[in-house]
């Protein structure tokens, strides 16, 4: 027989074989599910598997699972290192009555079990177990992460960075008493989740914090070669938090607040004109290839130990142009103890052209507590600006700010104040931080001011450990002398596997 006769009798045994025994398939099927939809905390997340055979099936269980992943790509010197962290797994039980005598899955039946699961508002204080450098971290490890990559708009997060929750349904096959578990089938069913968000306090920006500047000054001159006209500095306090809508179709605004002081040279030199301000806001994804042990937007991210195992990825969405009311300043006298305008900090400005701040107006205390000033007086005035993100959901999806184990993503607020004296034009620009929030859904039976807090919550599960029945019983000679019993917890380890 030639070779290429014996090709063609292979080809057609393969066919005829897979013709034979057809592949059994399971589907997930979510009750009124669609491809856009959204959950958040407290969501239930119902519906069946639908498994069919066609051929007899052997089996020992069926397993049903709500999962969330969040996995890293870091491309390291040699080659490219990708992580996965499961740091959610909620399994529906199925009951011992469900399954067939004997447990075959019998050729051409369909077989149909339902599951139901609920969002969690936190995870378990086991989803976070590794070291950490900040208390305060933790309380975000363990909250549930939002859904990263995949949304039908751009949610600015990188390739290298995702989060995703799913449905999966496995049938097991145990081939002996012992043995390990075969998977014959699995079906999953990707969701999408905007779990519900509360406010956090403001961040203690310092200048060490490379990411924000709260504080900015500038020396004004007519021209180049001119004298001098006078200082401007600008400072500002974090925005409230914008709040996102449950189902990610609407956004609320937020207030930024900007004051601005004018030394002048001389007492006849008159404030400049503020003549625009506009807002940008940055999206900043940070991503690792091991856990996080701190905030990766506090400090200076690039500069942390093993850097070469972590990385940033930030993009930009311009905000419509802020309209501003008439400019009112104020005239005050100047004294040896300087005003406290109330954007206090713990870190002065540093001295220069550029004075870059973190958090205000100390820096011109300092500053002319040492030196007399110039002028007998000095202007101020205050700029309301109304942060308008809804235009950013027409091509964005502006998922909420999170921390998590491997990953995280946080939001900047930059706003470029532009003023103007005689012909000259200068600018401001300010990078503040922001923060967007999940409300939580009122149709789910609970308003948002009834949610837990992280404390109340801790607090409970210690309230339920305390009362939670003990069993007694003598180990196995096996565990005698080891630190490990059955029925442990996994660690971060286990939960997270490298590739």
């Amino acid at each position: 027989m030639s070779s290429t006769a014996s090709e063609a009798s292979d080809l057609t045994s393969t066919y005829t074989r897979k013709m034979g025994f057809p592949k059994s398939t399971i589907t997930v099927d979510l009750d009124n599910h669609f491809k856009q939809k959204v959950y958040t905390s407290g969501s239930p997340v119902s519906g069946h598997a639908t498994i069919t055979t066609q051929r007899d099936v052997r089996f020992d269980s069926v397993q049903i699972v709500l999962v969330g992943n969040s996995k890293t790509r870091v491309d390291g010197v040699n080659s490219p290192r990708e992580v996965t962290h499961t740091f959610l797994k909620m399994t529906m039980p199925v009951p011992e009555s469900s399954y067939p005598v004997p447990r075959v899955l019998e050729n051409g039946r369909t077989y149909t079990i339902p599951f139901n699961f609920v969002i969690p508002n936190y995870l378990t204080m086991h989803a976070c177990n590794h070291h950490i450098l900040h208390d305060q971290l933790q309380d975000h490890h363990v909250l549930l992460p939002p859904s990263m990559g995949g949304w039908s708009k751009d949610d600015m997060a990188p390739e290298m960075a995702k989060v995703e929750y799913s449905v999966k349904a496995r049938v097991f096959r145990q081939p002996d008493l012992g043995a390990s578990k075969i998977k014959v089938m699995e079906g999953s069913q990707n969701i999408f989740v905007l779990p519900a968000s509360a406010e956090q306090p403001p961040l203690n920006v310092t200048s060490c914090d490379k990411l924000y500047a709260l504080s900015k000054s500038k020396t004004l001159r007519k021209s180049l070669l001119s004298g001098k006209l006078g200082r401007m500095t600008a400072e500002a306090i974090q925005p409230p938090a914008a709040s996102l809508r449950a189902d990610g179709h609407a956004i609320s605004g937020t207030m930024a607040q900007v004051q601005l002081t004018f030394d002048p040279a001389s007492a006849d030199i008159v404030p400049p004109k503020i003549t625009s301000v506009a807002a940008k806001v940055f999206a900043h994804t940070y991503y690792s290839a091991g856990a996080i042990a701190s905030f990766p937007n506090m400090a200076d991210w690039s500069r942390q130990f093993g850097a070469e195992k972590r990385g940033a990825y930030q993009t930009s969405v311009s905000l419509p142009n802020v309209t501003l009311g008439k400019t009112r300043w104020a005239q005050h006298l100047s004294s040896s103890i300087r005003r406290d305008s109330g954007y206090g900090s713990d870190e002065p400005s540093s001295p220069g052209e550029d004075d870059i701040g973190r958090r205000g107006s100390k820096s011109s205390s300092n500053r002319t507590s040492k030196s007399k000033p110039s002028s007998p007086i000095f202007h101020t005035t205050i700029l309301q600006i109304p942060i308008d993100l809804n235009s950013m959901l027409a091509k964005k999806t502006p998922i909420p700010t999170f921390h998590s184990c491997i990953t995280s993503r946080v939001y900047a607020l930059q706003l470029t104040v532009t003023f103007s004296s005689g012909s000259s034009v200068n600018t401001l620009t300010l990078s503040l931080p922001l923060q967007i929030a999940v409300e939580p859904d009122s149709s789910l039976g609970y308003p948002g001011e009834d949610l837990p807090s992280f404390e109340t919550a801790v607090q409970e599960a210690e309230v339920d450990e305390m009362m939670r029945p003990r069993y007694i019983y003598v180990p196995d000679q096996q565990y005698v002398g080891t630190s490990s019993l059955p029925g442990g917890l996994p660690g971060y380890g286990d939960a997270v596997t490298a590739h």
